[in-house]
């Protein structure tokens, strides 16, 4: 048997990491400015995190969501605490699109209505109703288009109000950074602009924070930016296991529980949480979303004095680079050439640069050393736009 090729692959071989490096097959050092995705949001192979699963693995990896697991409740508590949402629930899952998956169909359960607003751009995930309101004609087969999705542009409040004047949209889904299509933010004025027709019109607000939360752009949450939100439902994954499989929903006081509502084999599983509680602790005592803050600004400010650089968007450690001219090539050469991991994105033209939350002020200046090496020489401007 063969693996089913349908990811673009280099011809790497990662065998180990540290902190924000990995190692190949052949001992050669890469920085990673990448993070598998923003997935490793507290450095590959932290100490406190890899003895909280030793430790968890030696006793119990799995059992059902039929017994009692105090992991669970540690974790909701400390995910409460963290985020400023003490009073919500949690629900967990195994990924980014489960979580939003779940979050929909709660919402739908919640005002028994099936129409969703999405905004163009951006990715939510590949299950059933996540790729419907993905803007990814490519990704979504026909089988998923079950309800009508309303995909309008950031700002567009008369589209919004427009929409939720029909009486018929369950909720609106919004990610608090849009991540793949380039690192572009809502605006603090626009979300809270949902939140007050989602409100008046009876909809479920969902903040999409599965790339963009835990920390990521020094506020737990990104959406945090607009002071008075408080979401219906918030969705969060990536970063919350540092690498081990875990998602989860968080889920206002207004919505109510009920037997065989949601339901899930893995989620919530013994390692998982023992994996997504230590890197809640290890964000707390490590001050990460201050430090976050911090790199985040003198990465984007130095980014910003570079050559040909159009423009640098994002906040704390979630930021995209934007170039004259169709990266592609640049993202090559800045992993052979310059041993440098970082993302690509929908928008041709833009990198993505998601180290972990504990990144070094040294690591950033060499971070900047290589990008201000490769943009001097110049000769990755393949196809200008």
């Amino acid at each position: 048997m063969k693996l089913f090729e349908v990811y673009p692959i280099y011809d790497l071989h990662i065998k180990k990491g540290q902190g924000a490096w990995v190692y190949d097959d052949r001992g050669r050092k890469y920085l990673d400015f990448y993070g598998g995705h923003a997935v490793i949001s507290i450095g590959h192979t932290h100490p406190h995190y890899v003895a909280a699963i030793k430790k968890q693995i030696d006793s119990l990896a799995f059992y059902s969501n039929s017994i009692k697991n105090q992991l669970q409740i540690d974790l909701a508590e400390k995910l409460g605490q963290l985020s400023g949402y003490e009073d919500y629930s949690l629900f967990l899952v195994n990924s980014g699109a489960e979580a939003n998956e779940n979050a929909l169909k709660l919402a739908s359960f919640h005002n028994d209505r099936s129409q969703v607003i999405s905004f163009r751009h951006g990715f939510h995930g590949r299950t059933s109703a996540a790729v419907n309101v993905t803007d990814n004609a490519k990704i979504i087969a026909p089988i998923n288009r079950g309800f009508k999705n309303i995909a309008l542009d950031f700002g567009d409040k008369e589209g919004v109000s427009a929409a939720l004047s029909g009486g018929n949209v369950s909720s609106i889904i919004v990610e608090g950074l849009q991540g793949i299509a380039g690192i572009y933010e809502p605006g603090a004025d626009f979300l809270q602009f949902l939140q007050e027709q989602a409100s008046l019109h009876g909809a479920v607000l969902i903040l999409d924070e599965v790339q963009s939360g835990y920390g990521r752009t020094g506020n737990f949450f990104a959406h945090q930016i607009a002071k008075d939100l408080r979401p219906d439902l918030i969705t969060v994954a990536k970063g919350m296991g540092n690498g081990f499989p875990i998602g989860g929903v968080l889920i206002s006081p207004n919505f109510e529980a009920r037997y065989g509502l949601l339901g899930t084999t893995f989620g919530g599983n013994h390692l998982a949480c023992a994996a997504g509680l230590a890197v809640l602790e290890v964000i707390e005592q490590e001050n990460l979303l201050d430090h976050a803050r911090t790199m985040g600004r003198k990465l984007s400010t130095a980014l910003k004095q570079m050559k040909d650089v159009v423009e640098v968007r994002g906040s704390g450690l979630m930021l995209g680079l934007e170039m004259p001219y169709v990266v592609k090539d640049l993202r090559k050469e800045l992993l052979f050439d310059h041993k440098l991991f970082v993302g690509s994105a929908a928008n041709a033209n833009t990198l993505r640069l998601l180290p972990p939350l504990n990144v070094t002020e040294d690591e950033v200046n060499t971070c900047l050393e290589i990008l201000q090496h490769a943009l001097k020489k110049g000769k990755s401007k393949i196809t200008a736009t």
